[in-house]
């Protein structure tokens, strides 16, 4: 028996009785339907800008679209399948028909998060959901108890970041179909994996986005990099609110998502009383029910107010921030690169040791690269409220050649790179074939038409090359297909020297991880780090029964005098050779009294 869900405003409604379709356009006198070639209404306008339409000969599977004053046939905002890409019709989809394998899933305690970050389309040679499901049993081997995937919402073309999806709950259709992605978010369940999706709710694609000719989808109250800002405080913003929280509810319960990852919260604008990230926290958690469910920023201000905790360590609002910070630190060590907003970033050593202890460097004080202040105080708040890594997809893809720089480092700093962050308490991530140091480039790419695509292409040249080493000639086209090939992880060097000696290395790290600090999370407090040691990483934080997790490295290329004390207390991780001098790029991780 098919069942509309009455949670859900905006997109079509599949019951016993037919199909209702719907569209808000407050600009519209008159809307059309066309379902399956077949002109049909007009449909029933109401006051509120509603168009409505009930079609008892709809059903599963029927291609429709709406046509608009002006004659312009357009997709349904909401559409939950576009098998035509971005211009074509939009699917009806009967989202209560697939038949889940373990429907008493629940999700894991974010204390056991460990992300992998994957882009659909290059994690494996074919680039789609299921094949994507082949290799869930590695990512299970490997320790992930959670991957984390780059947007999926329909975007122009056959490859993209994600991040110009323009229908936002419609899956993209180059990657498989919804009932597919709900095949892998089920398997992903079954080996006992989370799944979390990087939703992008600060702007819109700039190709197939018919929205803002029927609608105010944007505001000029507020500028973003992306032009006008969403309208999320200007007039008639109530429906566009209720569009982007319906698409947060709709992935977390229809397709049982355990989690999301908001792209760049500081560009979602929003003056009214209520801002709607506190809103669509809010509303998140109340549908999820007594599932573990879990919201991820990435947040260019460091706001800590949306990373505050109850008085039972519980989140206010965000579980957790993608931590840009730790990772500045760490590459600039590991690369020497100081140019852009790696100038901030040195001394290092210091910084590396602040940003593990407090969490943010920049905490309210000025960043020179921005030209301002940046931030506020992170000191107070536990480490798992920040998410650590040393590779993800804006910090290699934004890169002029979309070079992992970090695979070409000498295997001792990879270690000890690693030996820091999956060990310390806060959480960890890992981008797509990091744990065999895949040399993979993964650069900008996408696939727009032939004006856009020139657009982007000049975009490129006149940002990187403002960075020092690139020739702006040489930079890639990422409008080349032959980009988006050069990204998919070749899965063949996963068995093969040294492949297979990283891969080793990292699994062993997350066993110890697993051992030894997940233990310690929920009793564990906001830490310090010993100044006095430099330019030695010294860093201790405090347990409730009165130990203290120690980390202690040398991240450089001089042995350096040990402290008093280096090596005390139960050992966890001995990368070195404990002694009176401390050898370069070492790691020691213990718990001491």
């Amino acid at each position: 028996m098919l069942k509309g869900d009455p949670m859900f405003a905006f997109g079509p409604s599949v019951s016993d009785h037919g199909v209702e379709f719907r569209l808000w356009a407050p600009s519209q006198r008159s809307v059309f339907l066309q379902i399956d070639g077949i002109q049909r209404g007009p449909m029933r306008a109401s006051s509120d800008g509603w168009h409505h339409y009930t079609s008892t000969e709809a059903r599963p599977g029927s291609l429709y679209s709406f046509v608009l004053d002006s004659g312009l046939t357009v997709p349904d905002p909401a559409s939950r399948f576009q098998p035509d890409d971005v211009h074509g019709q939009s699917e009806v989809i009967n989202g209560s028909s697939f038949t889940w394998s373990v429907p008493e899933w629940r999700g894991r305690p974010w204390d056991e998060t460990v992300l992998y970050e994957l882009h659909i389309g290059a994690f494996t040679q074919q680039g789609t959901f299921l094949a994507a499901i082949d290799r869930l049993d590695h990512l299970q081997s490997l320790g992930i108890t959670a991957i984390q995937i780059m947007p999926v919402a329909d975007f122009p073309g056959r490859r993209g970041w994600g991040y110009d999806g323009v229908y936002p709950y419609a899956p993209e259709s180059s990657y498989g179909r919804p009932e597919h992605l709900k095949r892998l978010i089920d398997e992903a369940h079954l080996r006992g994996i989370s799944v979390f999706l990087d939703v992008v709710y600060n702007h819109f694609g700039p190709d197939g986005n018919y929205m803002p000719g029927y609608a105010p989808l944007f505001t000029d109250r507020h500028d973003t990099p992306w032009g006008p800002a969403v309208n999320f405080d200007g007039e008639s913003s109530d429906p566009i609110r209720q569009f982007i929280l319906e698409n947060a509810i709709y992935w977390i319960t229809e397709f049982r998502f355990d989690g999301l990852r908001l792209d760049a919260v500081h560009a979602m604008k929003d003056d009214g009383d209520d801002h709607i990230l506190d809103v669509l926290a809010r509303r998140v958690r109340e549908a999820a029910g007594n599932r573990h469910v879990h919201l991820i920023v990435e947040n260019e201000e460091n706001d800590s107010d949306l990373l505050t905790r109850d008085q039972e360590g519980r989140a206010h609002l965000f579980d957790a921030q993608w931590n840009d910070d730790i990772h500045h630190a760490l590459h600039v060590l590991a690369t020497d690169e100081t140019f852009g907003y790696y100038a901030d970033y040195t001394p290092a050593a210091p910084l590396l040791g602040k940003t593990l202890a407090e969490g943010f460097v920049f905490q309210g004080q000025h960043m020179p690269y921005r030209g301002k202040a940046r931030g506020k105080r992170s000191a107070d708040l536990p480490p798992t409220a920040f998410i650590s890594f040393i590779q993800n997809h804006d910090q290699i893809g934004n890169r002029a050649m979309g070079d992992r720089v970090i695979s070409g480092l000498p295997d001792r700093v990879i270690r000890a790179l690693a030996s820091i962050y999956l060990l310390a308490p806060q959480i960890p991530m890992l981008f797509m074939g990091e744990e065999w140091n895949a040399n993979q480039p993964f650069p900008y790419f996408c696939d727009f038409d032939a004006e856009l695509n020139e657009k982007v292409r000049r975009g490129r040249r006149e940002e990187l090359s403002k960075l020092p080493g690139f020739d702006a000639d040489d930079l890639l086209d990422p409008t080349e297909a032959v980009v988006f090939e050069s990204a998919k992880l070749d899965w063949s060097k996963l068995d093969g020297q040294p492949g297979a000696q990283h891969l080793s290395f990292y699994a062993n790290l997350l066993a110890l991880r697993r051992r030894h600090i997940l233990p310690l999370l929920g009793s564990i407090g906001c830490g310090s780090f010993d100044r006095e040691c430099l330019p030695l990483v010294s860093v201790r934080w405090p347990l409730s029964d009165g130990r203290s997790l120690h980390l202690l490295c040398n991240p450089g290329n001089e042995a350096l005098e040990a402290p008093d004390e280096s090596f005390d207390g139960e050992k966890i991780l001995h990368l070195g050779t404990p002694g009176s001098m401390i050898e370069p790029w070492s790691v020691f991780w213990s718990v001491s009294v």
